[in-house]
């Protein structure tokens, strides 16, 4: 799975946009067209930035089935656990899943 680290976007929901669709997405295009499946990361944002965050990861996830588009918001040790998470989910596909690197809920790790 190849993972693009999408930073320095405004925090302006609709310039973030923008600027990832101009900067952002020609690199995840590139990674599909090489067949890789693709895990998005983004730093972690409010409400506002969800829907198109998800309008884009779903759009890619349709564009290029069957491989996997996924996108996670967070930091450190949560996305790195994500990433295992959906390295081993192969029927998850097209999602953005805002992450909680504070403990809330199980913890990923206690199971082990």
């Amino acid at each position: 799975m190849k993972r693009i680290a999408v930073d320095d976007l405004p925090e302006d929901p609709l310039s973030a946009a923008g600027v990832f669709h101009q900067h952002w997405l020609p690199y995840a295009e590139e990674a599909l067209a090489a067949g890789d499946d693709l895990l998005l990361t983004f730093a972690p944002a409010d409400h506002t930035h969800r829907a198109w965050r998800l309008a884009a990861v779903a759009g890619l996830a349709r564009k290029h089935a069957p491989l996997r588009v996924n996108a996670v918001a967070g930091e450190g040790e949560a996305i790195a656990q994500a990433e295992r998470y959906l390295a081993a989910a192969p029927g998850v596909t097209g999602q953005y899943l805002p992450l909680d690197g504070e403990g809330a809920g199980n913890r990923a790790d206690a199971a082990r």
